[in-house]
């Protein structure tokens, strides 16, 4: 996987860790763009700390700034990071589900074998 995706993907996983970026996150996408103020006033979170929050999630890509009136900043979502951290996750589940099937097929095929069946039917006569 090319380092920029594992890079972007890392930011955006370091930035979905935290509950309450998620739930500006959450906030953004339910209500479309908003201010810090807005969002301070939908949730339980200074808006000191929703600042805060934010530029972490701009540095991360999540969020883009947008002036608005009266020299205030609206915050917008960007799905494009979102969109890599996906497909970094969609590579990693390829890369194990490889693995993981041939697992499953040697268990089915050792739960058919002669020797576990004739365990099974020693276990029968014991009874």
């Amino acid at each position: 996987m090319p380092p920029d995706i594992e890079a972007i993907a890392e930011r955006v996983f370091a930035a979905l860790a935290d509950p309450s970026r998620r739930a500006i996150l959450a906030t953004l996408a339910s209500v479309g763009p908003a201010t810090a103020t807005d969002l301070a006033d939908r949730l339980p979170i200074t808006r000191q700390a929703i600042a805060k929050h934010l530029a972490l999630l701009a540095e991360a890509g999540l969020v883009t700034a947008e002036q608005a009136e009266r020299r205030r900043v609206r915050y917008r979502l960007r799905s494009a990071p979102m969109q890599v951290a996906q497909q970094f996750l969609a590579a990693l589940a390829r890369d194990w589900d490889r693995p993981l099937e041939a697992l499953t097929e040697h268990l089915d095929r050792s739960t058919r074998s002669p020797v576990t069946t004739a365990r099974k039917e020693a276990r029968g006569h014991r009874r």
